[in-house]
């Protein structure tokens, strides 16, 4: 009886992790540092900003990145080729715009943006982590303080008398 409870208290559990995962696999989107990455392989292996740009909206699914390249490769301004395109891709735009309006190899613009998204999430991490130290304090202090007397003192006390 026992046992025939406890599998149908854990059947919804089982049967409810099932579906948020197909969920979240088709909706996950890449690391914009990997985006960033590959763009610098990219361009390292030879190819122009507008192949690039192609190249990872193919890879990643994106169609604002293959919009971006189609209008550059008709002749768009950049301002003007990007103003479609999500937010979330403007570092890789901020990267790209001095190849693509001076001549600049991109590459090193590149390389430095991902490791700025790199080092601005570990940053952010780190920052979330201590707001979690210090408001763990007090629930802790208010735990581990009656369990340390009645635990630790009361029975030191108790001996004494």
């Amino acid at each position: 009886m026992t046992l025939l409870c406890a599998a149908a208290a854990g059947l919804p559990w089982v049967l409810g992790h099932r579906e948020p995962r197909r969920r979240v696999a088709r909706h996950r989107a890449v690391d914009l540092a990997v985006v960033l990455d590959l763009a610098a392989a990219a361009v390292a292996s030879g190819a122009s900003v507008p192949g690039t740009l192609e190249a990872l909206g193919v890879a990643i699914g994106e169609d604002d990145l293959a919009v971006v390249a189609r209008a550059l490769q008709l002749g768009a301004a950049w301002d003007l080729a990007w103003a479609e395109a999500s937010a979330r891709y403007a570092p890789l735009a901020e990267a790209l715009a001095p190849a693509w309006l001076e001549g600049v190899g991109p590459h090193p613009m590149l390389v430095a943006s991902a490791d700025h998204v790199r080092s601005r999430r570990h940053q952010q991490a780190r920052e979330a982590a201590e707001r979690l130290a210090v408001r763990l304090v007090v629930p802790l202090g208010l735990c581990q303080l009656p369990a340390f007397v009645l635990l630790g003192l009361v029975p030191v006390l108790l001996g004494l008398l």
